[in-house]
């Protein structure tokens, strides 16, 4: 009788360390599912963050280039608008940090030319100021090619993009 009773003992013992160790087991698992859906949402987040912000540097740009010209009679610089167009890239490996930080950087180089006269900017300056230029991201290089430029009181840009070799 002695032994049974022992075996019996036994057997809850390793009941409650199953029993234990499933709930550790679940525990983690559940951490894990939920640390990744987190992560998600995150990086969503930040996405809509860094293009926001970009936004609002962008109309802060072109607030004071227009008080500081509003006294002129003539047709100014009022706004520059990109359209990117990438060559062969799908819609899968376009990034879309790289591509606000593309669109910020070719805005910049024109940032000097909002509020200027129309009249004084020459269409030929404005394509090589980005045609055939080299942008690096992080790891990857994109060259930049100008394909239409329209000159208004808003300056349109189409310029495609090609990624390049990168040799790391």
């Amino acid at each position: 009788m002695m032994k049974r009773k022992n075996i019996k003992h036994t057997e809850g013992y390793k009941f409650f360390i199953c029993f234990i160790s499933g709930l550790l087991w679940g525990a983690l698992a559940g951490a894990l599912g939920l640390s990744i859906l987190v992560s998600q949402r995150i990086e969503g987040y930040y996405e809509k963050i860094a293009y926001l912000e970009h936004t609002i540097q962008d109309k802060d740009e072109k607030l004071a280039k227009l008080e500081k010209s509003i006294n002129n009679a003539s047709i100014v610089l009022k706004d520059v608008l990109v359209i990117l167009e990438f060559k062969d890239l799908s819609n899968e490996q376009i990034d879309l940090i790289d591509t606000i930080e593309i669109e910020k950087a070719i805005k910049e180089k024109y940032a000097s030319s909002l509020g200027k006269e129309i009249k004084s900017l020459d269409p030929d300056i404005l394509v090589q100021v980005i045609d055939k230029r080299i942008l690096r991201f992080d790891e990857a290089e994109y060259q930049l090619t100008v394909n239409k430029l329209v000159l208004s009181d808003v300056l349109k840009l189409w310029v495609s993009i090609s990624v390049l070799e990168v040799t790391s």
